[in-house]
């Protein structure tokens, strides 16, 4: 390991999130840890003709409860999944607001209200109203879980959202990373959120033929497509020194980031996209493959991805490939799409303060060209130093981020 990057240190200070798995980050790190399957039958709307009929649905998520504005409760669940998780954040963190002028949120959303437009739809098209509900725009727009939740904070500084398919949290919580270590802002909300489970949406993945109708296998000769799931992931970033002023507890760090476009195929997924991001995460955190001890694949148990990956990630590492310790968390909380990295950014930082490795559960046998440590069905306590986050995107849009654990 050389000198890390130039520029302010940049400490995770709070975590949020919610997840098929459960709502909380103690709960969803408890179910991972024991290798729960948060994949099942659906059950939140009418399945009609539907063959793919399983997802990862949030469960006994009250608004009520979990969102403190009335403007959040009456939001489509893509926002009130953000809510509920960036207040977890802020809590663990410690801090209360106003957060101001040096605060900022930027946490996005691949498709945004879609449970709100599909609902408008139905009402004109099918029930043939005059009007929608008054709130459908705003229900719908996907920033606006960022607005709902710098209202809810008081933060005035940078607010918006990314969108960029699967990478979305992780192009996020990257951009908050170099605005904090830049000095522009000293604090930040980052990440994703998504409620993509309904009827319309459902139905347009189908026709991609990528989903699978029995569950999630990453890396395994069985699996067969993916699993929609839906749910947020949120992380509190601080500068280092902002924290250690006011006595926070540091969780971790975000160390480097990367982000590269195949710029090749929609959904053909590349090589060197991927390994030129996993490289310049790798340089931006001044770290060698060497140093890295887990990382959470993207492994979304689609043929093509997996193996793409496997090959990524072995050109990357070289000769420290075959000791990595790699998995893919998708396979207990499903594929969160846009919200995925916030998810799995979450699981970094929980296998550092825990000395854990989470498994890629499902996974008997390898499949052809998946010849690395998926960890398979039961996770390793372990001690670990620094852990990587792969998001790859529809498009060839492909963000990584690298972590370290809690220092002095």
């Amino acid at each position: 390991m050389s000198e890390r990057n130039s520029g302010r240190r940049v400490a995770i200070t709070g975590t949020g999130v919610v997840s098929a798995l459960g709502t909380g980050v103690e709960k969803f790190w408890d179910a991972i840890k024991a290798g729960e399957n948060g994949i099942a039958p659906l059950a939140g709307f009418p399945l009609q003709d539907l063959y793919i009929t399983i997802g990862g649905e949030v469960k006994n998520f009250d608004a009520r409860e979990l969102c403190k504005s009335r403007g959040a409760q009456l939001s489509d669940r893509f926002t009130q999944y953000a809510c509920a998780a960036a207040w977890e954040a802020v809590r663990q963190s410690g801090l209360e607001g106003p957060l101001g002028e040096r605060a900022a949120c930027i946490v996005g959303s691949g498709g945004g209200g879609l449970t709100t437009q599909e609902k408008a739809y139905e009402d004109i098209f099918v029930h043939k109203k005059k009007a929608t509900h008054p709130l459908t725009l705003l229900k719908t727009i996907s920033s606006s879980s960022p607005a709902h939740i710098s209202i809810e904070h008081g933060i005035t500084g940078p607010v918006f959202g990314t969108v960029s398919a699967c990478s979305t949290a992780a192009h996020a919580i990257g951009l908050a990373f170099q605005m904090i270590r830049s000095g522009l802002v000293n604090v930040a909300v980052a990440g994703a959120s998504e409620a993509s489970l309904n009827y319309g949406c459902m139905r347009a993945w189908q026709a991609m033929r990528v989903l699978s109708p029995e569950g999630c296998f990453p890396f395994s000769s069985r699996r067969n497509g993916t699993v929609i799931a839906e749910g947020a992931g949120i992380l509190l970033l601080e500068d280092l020194e902002h924290a250690r002023a006011r006595g926070a507890a540091v969780l971790g760090e975000v160390l480097g980031f990367g982000m590269t476009s195949d710029a090749a195929d929609m959904v053909n997924p590349d090589i060197e996209g991927p390994t030129r991001a996993m490289q310049i995460a790798l340089d931006d955190a001044r770290l060698s493959p060497g140093d890295i001890d887990y990382l959470n694949a993207h492994g979304t148990a689609t043929a093509a991805n997996d193996i793409n990956e496997t090959r990524a990630i072995r050109k990357v590492f070289g000769a420290h490939a075959d000791s990595l310790a790699v998995s893919s968390t998708k396979s207990m909380h499903g594929h969160c799409l846009g919200a995925g990295g916030g998810l799995e950014a979450v699981v970094c930082v929980q296998a550092m303060r825990d000395g854990f490795i989470p498994a890629t559960i499902g996974l008997d046998e390898p499949g052809e060209g998946c010849d690395l440590d998926y960890v398979p069905n039961e996770g390793r306590h372990r001690a670990l130093g620094y852990t990587m986050s792969n998001s790859f995107a529809f498009g060839g849009l492909n963000a990584v981020l690298v972590f370290g654990p809690a220092t002095n």
